[in-house]
């Protein structure tokens, strides 16, 4: 019963990734040209998100400073979830929503990019980073999923809960057509893995993976 249970969390997570591979491409090709636009400009993503989302995030950040699977200059990234003294010192001072938004408003310029990741796409401190990087004339990629509707039980009217509605024609938006989160957070994986992969081919040339 254990062992049937475990293969099918492999079934679904594999069937969605393959119903979402033609859905995904179009917007994460779009998040590929963004991100590289952003780096030959000399500028840098910074990103965010809440618990699993806040794990993407460094993740990103990490292949990004370092490598993913080929060596290249470093690329200028920043996760926003890391250092417990600003999130602390913000959450207790101020707010727990604002906890991202300080950091875009203290780091942000006109050019960069910000990876803002939430499965429900309501997020409250994702959305503030989202609207304090409109202000700074950033590129919003946005990583949600479509839930069914938010935690005070209001339906969203829209893919991608809150965020899907604010976001601005010059982002990109890449919504997981599941609602569970698990499985969301498994695409959202993919995806980073793919912004990366893309970035590189255009860095540095297309290249099969051996």
């Amino acid at each position: 019963m254990l062992e049937a249970r475990i293969e099918k969390h492999f079934i679904d997570s594999a069937d969605l990734k393959y119903q979402a591979a033609q859905v995904l491409s179009k917007p994460i090709a779009q998040a590929t040209e963004a991100l590289l636009a952003c780096f030959t400009n000399g500028c840098k993503v910074l990103a965010c998100g809440n618990g699993g989302s806040a794990a993407d995030a460094q993740h990103f950040a990490a292949e990004l400073v370092g490598r993913y699977e080929r060596e290249r200059p470093e690329l200028a990234a920043v996760a926003l979830t890391t250092d417990s003294s600003i999130l602390t010192a913000i959450a207790n001072d101020y707010d727990f929503n604002q906890v991202f938004a300080k950091q875009v408003r203290a780091l942000g310029s006109a050019g960069d990019v910000l990876l803002a990741i939430s499965t429900s796409g309501n997020s409250a401190n994702v959305i503030a980073a989202i609207e304090a990087a409109h202000a700074r004339e950033m590129t919003v990629i946005a990583l949600t999923g479509q839930k069914s509707g938010s935690k005070d039980g209001s339906k969203d009217s829209k893919p991608g809960g809150k965020i899907g509605a604010m976001l601005q024609e010059t982002d990109v938006h890449i919504c997981v057509p599941h609602e569970r989160t698990a499985r969301i957070q498994e695409v959202h994986l993919l995806t980073l893995h793919c912004l990366c992969d893309g970035v590189d081919a255009m860095l540095l040339g297309d290249q099969e993976t051996l």
